[in-house]
């Protein structure tokens, strides 16, 4: 929000600036000079007003989004964990045998490991 104030702050300060050095360097009559500084004060509202119209837009837009990604992150952690479940369900049966066949190894491995000692 500090940004948006600065910015708001800047232009406001840039215009006042810019229509002091205008009515300081010109050739221009009164009359034509009020005109002018009456032309670029509508401007300047104009571009306040559309920039706060801007802002609020962006505010808005980031707001709907912020609430569809937090939907569609819980759908995605749904999922994710449906997945994992679904992988754990085939996983498991064949975890058993898979357990049998470590020890099988591991077995022989120490036979082996036996028949080294055994041979030297």
């Amino acid at each position: 929000m500090s940004r948006a104030k600065s910015l708001t702050l800047g232009l406001l300060i840039g215009g006042a600036v810019s229509a002091a050095v205008t009515l300081l360097t010109t050739p221009s009559s009164g009359r034509d000079m009020r005109g002018r500084v009456k032309d670029q004060s509508i401007e300047l509202k104009d571009m306040l007003y559309n920039l706060k119209v801007e802002g609020l837009r962006l505010k808005n837009q980031i707001t709907e989004t912020s609430k569809e990604s937090a939907v569609l992150i819980k759908d995605l952690t749904q999922d994710i964990k449906k997945s994992v479940e679904e992988w754990k369900e085939t996983i498991e049966p064949h975890q058993e045998s898979i357990h049998t066949y470590l020890e099988q190894i591991e077995s022989s491995l120490k036979d082996l490991e036996d028949k080294m000692k055994e041979t030297k």
